[in-house]
């Protein structure tokens, strides 16, 4: 509910303890804000705290500034905290066995009292995949929202911990001209254009300075039954002030498709198909979906969706609102046999080339009710996420061989991407006139180009702040840098139920294992004499082949029985730590001159 509050203006204002920096705390009990909504005193402080201990902005990007993925970035004034997303990061080659990779939250640790706010600027997991774990470690502070959005991050908090959805504290933003206290940060937002609906900017104004975040971003040109978005008002926000802009686009110099080149492709595909289409896409797509299934009711033909969470947001967004499902055009999977095959469109996830989404089961010959055939018309409406070339590709060539239509990006406009371009940043930062520019949310390659962009066009390098993960950045007025210290920002993996509980050495230990495999050896030790009794044991793994491998394995239980008469032949008393560290060590070298390859060496002593 918004609240109406007395408005002060001319130099009543000016006087106030908001636009002095310099005074103590603000008068109690006055507000200078036209609409404010009334945070918890769970989620925030009275008025007269706020202004107690560092009198400046700290910006700490936790994750999302050496990756694609992981965006978390905290905003800090004082005793004061408020939270811009929590998103997760997909496994890369090297993490063999992990789930995702979320931020690591030891920055914020004694600290979770002061945390006013976490924010969601959209629902990509990208953005809120860490919620769940997260927002549990933190204390379940209050998090804002779209609604969209808030109820996406609902679901997957349910997911993980069952029941847990009800304990959380929302704020659903409603109007975007709300504006909303946390602490010493006013929060307000404005429109942004991405692949997602309920997708939004955030405004974070401080004593010392106005932060500007469109989360991720694209300028659309000429949008499809909307009108285009203008960032100009955000250059009369109160001085200075710090653009913060998501940067993967900062490579790319192509020219964008708009919204109703890439609809005129995907619909002539559609009704120029001879058979069955199938179409992958995000599961965020809302809007895309929408548009195919008003598109599918106008030519009568029938729609399967397909794929778990392409179903859950379909289904949340119709609860909303914002789509309404035209009559009798969807069938479930099971029912597209009883049409004919040219009045069929099947919309399903896998464009990442997932293992257990839709279309890498139907590629696969894995789905119960679809199997591709020659005539099908396959289409990718989306984009390849960085670190996915190979799977994707994969999935390409396998559906190469086994339908004759097959279409993506690379030969036709059937997908226009939620990031902007090089002129994209270029005119977000002529718009907005910011005072500092952070580039952030890509790869370190992106930030220093998107950088140089802004250099390009006249910005002033000591005016511009690339961060890494961990970066401290501090503007106190007149001021700003990037301190020496560091945030922990190093992995926290996910692992099933397990978190952070794999850690670089376990991960370490699944790369060897990867590479080299495991090699067992058993050795039974007579506890009076010390010596080996029979011969040792040995259990490959990933490593040889026991059977072809006769004489390297009659060789190496010779030279464990060697060790082992050395290291303790001797009767007495023996240390066995280092009898197995001998016989690891020694075996692994043996190993390695005889194969090239050095195996995981699990050495098992057993007295009898």
């Amino acid at each position: 509910m918004i609240q109406k509050q007395p408005v002060i203006t001319g130099k009543e204002k000016e006087n106030t303890p908001r636009n002095q920096a310099s005074r103590a705390r603000p008068a109690t009990g006055r507000n200078i804000w036209r609409e404010t909504i009334p945070v918890p005193l769970s989620a925030g402080r009275q008025a007269k705290n706020i202004w107690h201990g560092d009198n400046s902005l700290k910006i700490i990007p936790l994750g999302g500034c050496e990756e694609v993925g992981r965006n978390m970035t905290c905003f800090e004034y004082g005793q004061d905290i408020v939270i811009l997303d929590m998103g997760l990061q997909f496994p890369e080659e090297d993490m063999p066995g992990i789930d995702y990779v979320i931020p690591n939250v030891e920055y914020l640790k004694g600290k979770e009292k002061n945390i006013r706010a976490v924010i969601f600027s959209h629902g990509h997991l990208d953005h809120i995949g860490a919620a769940p774990i997260l927002l549990n470690k933190l204390g379940n502070p209050q998090i804002i929202g779209r609604p969209l959005t808030l109820e996406m991050v609902k679901h997957r908090v349910e997911d993980i911990y069952h029941g847990a959805s009800k304990k959380l504290k929302t704020l659903y933003v409603k109007d975007m001209q709300e504006k909303i206290n946390l602490g010493a940060f006013t929060l307000s937002f404005f429109q942004v254009d991405h692949a997602i609906m309920d997708a939004m900017g955030v405004i974070l104004e401080t004593p010392s300075a106005t932060v500007i975040h469109p989360g991720d971003w694209t300028i659309e040109k000429d949008p499809v039954g909307r009108k285009a978005i203008n960032y100009s008002h955000l250059a009369n926000l109160k001085r200075p002030t710090i653009l913060m802009l998501e940067s993967l686009g900062a490579t790319n110099s192509k020219d964008p498709v708009t919204e109703e080149e890439m609809l005129n492709n995907l619909y002539s595909l559609i009704t120029t198909a001879p058979g069955r289409v199938i179409i992958t896409t995000f599961s965020s797509q809302i809007q895309r979906i929408r548009q195919i299934l008003e598109f599918a009711a106008k030519t009568n033909k029938k729609v399967a969706l397909d794929g778990f969470s392409m179903k859950l947001n379909i289904e949340l967004a119709t609860k909303l609102g914002y789509i309404k499902i035209p009559k009798g055009v969807i069938v479930t999977t099971d029912k597209i046999h009883s049409y004919p095959d040219n009045k069929v469109v099947v919309i399903c996830t896998g464009g990442q080339g997932e293992e257990m989404a839709a279309l890498s089961r139907i590629v696969a010959g894995n789905h119960r009710f679809i199997k591709i055939k020659k005539e099908d018309t396959v289409i990718f409406s989306s984009s390849v996420i960085p670190g996915n070339e190979r799977t994707v590709q994969r999935v390409k060539d396998n559906l190469y061989r086994q339908s004759d239509n097959v279409y993506h990006s690379d030969i036709i406009d059937v997908h226009i991407s939620g990031h902007s371009n090089i002129e994209g940043i270029k005119e977000m930062l002529k718009e907005i006139k910011p005072d500092y520019f952070i580039p952030v949310y890509a790869n370190h390659y992106f930030l220093k180009e998107a950088s140089k962009i802004a250099q390009g066009i006249g910005f002033r390098k000591d005016k511009i702040f690339v961060p890494d993960n961990g970066s401290i950045i501090k503007f106190s007025g007149v001021e700003a840098s990037i301190l020496k210290e560091k945030a922990p920002t190093s992995y926290v993996f996910v692992d099933g139920l397990g978190v952070g509980d794999v850690g670089e050495i376990v991960l370490r230990d699944r790369q060897m294992l990867a590479e080299d495999g495991m090699f067992v050896i058993v050795a039974v030790i007579d506890k009076r004499t010390g010596q080996v009794k029979g011969s040792p044991d040995i259990i490959s793994r990933g490593f040889i082949y026991l059977r072809e491998s006769k004489d390297l394995l009659s060789q190496t239980r010779k030279k464990v029985i060697e060790i082992v008469d050395k290291s303790a032949g001797h009767g007495g008393a023996v240390n066995w730590t280092y009898v197995k560290d001998e016989i690891r060590n020694k075996i692994g070298d043996f190993l390695a001159t005889k194969t090239s390859r050095r195996p995981m060496i699990l050495p098992v002593v057993i007295e009898v």
